[in-house]
């Protein structure tokens, strides 16, 4: 069958259905945070591709089930070798020149830089990067000589792969300042803000608070500077006098160069009772079991998507006054923000919720509005959607 003209010019207006691919650099993010962008984009008419480097079996059928097209491609998330990166950009690009799409999407580092540079090559009209925080590579407590050889690189790519971004997506005003004060996009880039990638608040159901004893939940990634030593300090003053509280830390190790290993964490457990619960792909009855879920992260977050689910489910955040972190609680009202790496006040928002049984509940209902006023997936993803100029398709 022959395509009209009318059908070609309104794919290239944005009128009619459009081809997407959309760039992560971990399978199972697509489904834990761009499915519901996903779908809309799907369900709107539009053809999808969703592109990452690894085989989960579970995540892609998910995809499947909503339409999405799966591809994988060869890419190491966290490594430095540049051959290895090369194969990654060969791979995007051939991938662009097959399917020739409308529109790119890519968020996080590699997939912003080799997924932006591939379809620059490529011809690829529209394209979007959406920054989700910058990680050790612009923060945290890593120097040397040989990590700032790496971020003057990673400006210098991150320039060259967002030259003619339609725009680029952020998650807070830090970043924001950061994107800019390294001018790593041109004046002619919108810089557009989203509060986080949101959450489900129908999967993310509020829940009661549970009796007995007070569980502290970190959920995080193993890394060093998402707080998890200040976390096991802070069980260690509190234990003595508070034999009950349990604290727990719920996530996966990680293979960041500020990873945590196993025989630290072990250590951790054995000297402050702190309980490691493994890793897990639906964290809705850890929250649901918990009491108060703690972030102590000094790491260079976007807005971390735990303290959202937190949120959601209606637990009281402990958290740092860092960028990111600080956007998810309201001081003194749906939980405390607290000083980076200082364990002596994260025992102390700690201390204040077992002093006071009523301070719980009350910041409970606080988080749960929060979450509802500031973080709906659904009004983050029709700013998405706007911004990508994505119009229901006939």
């Amino acid at each position: 069958m022959a395509v009209s003209d009318t059908a070609i010019s309104d794919r290239l207006d944005g009128a009619g259905p459009q081809r997407i691919v959309v760039v992560a650099s971990l399978t199972r993010s697509l489904v834990n945070f761009r499915y519901a962008l996903l779908e809309a984009m799907v369900a709107a008419g539009h053809e999808v591709t969703a592109v990452a480097p690894d085989e989960d079996s579970e995540a892609i059928a998910a995809l499947n089930r909503i339409g999405v097209t799966f591809r994988r491609i060869p890419m190491a998330r966290t490594g430095t070798d540049p051959l290895a990166d090369i194969r990654t950009l060969a791979a995007l690009y051939r991938l662009m020149r097959g399917i020739r799409p409308d529109i790119v999407l890519t968020y996080t580092m590699k997939p912003i830089i080799y997924g932006g540079l591939a379809a620059r090559l490529s011809g690829v009209g529209r394209r979007f990067s959406m920054f989700t925080g910058f990680g050790y590579m612009f923060g945290g407590e890593r120097r040397g000589l040989r990590l700032a050889a790496l971020r003057r690189l990673s400006i210098w790519l991150y320039r060259r792969a967002l030259a003619g971004t339609e725009a680029a997506f952020v998650y807070n005003e830090n970043d924001a300042a950061e994107i800019r004060r390294h001018a790593l996009i041109g004046k002619r880039t919108a810089l557009v803000s989203v509060p986080g990638s949101g959450v489900d608040l129908d999967h993310h159901a509020q829940t009661a608070l549970p009796a007995g004893p007070f569980v502290f939940l970190l959920v995080a990634r193993l890394l060093r500077e998402k707080g998890i030593a200040e976390f096991a300090a802070a069980a260690r003053l509190l234990k003595p006098q508070f034999p009950q509280t349990r604290f727990q830390i719920l996530g996966p190790f990680d293979p960041n160069p500020a990873a945590l290993s196993q025989a630290e964490v072990a250590q951790w457990t054995a000297d402050s009772g702190v309980e490691y619960l493994g890793e897990t792909t639906d964290v809705r009855p850890y929250l649901s079991a918990s009491t108060v879920f703690v972030l102590p992260s000094y790491y260079r977050e976007g807005i971390p998507r735990s303290a959202l689910e937190a949120l959601a489910t209606g637990r009281p955040i402990i958290t740092t006054d860092m960028p990111g972190c600080r956007e998810t609680v309201i001081d003194g009202e749906n939980g405390f923000r607290i000083a980076p790496r200082s364990a002596a006040d994260l025992a102390n928002a700690m201390r204040a919720f077992l002093d006071d049984e009523r301070l719980a509940p009350r910041m409970a209902v606080r988080s749960r509005t929060l979450a509802m006023e500031r973080f709906d997936v659904r009004a983050v993803n029709a700013i998405l959607l706007e911004s990508l100029g994505l119009r229901p398709a006939v």
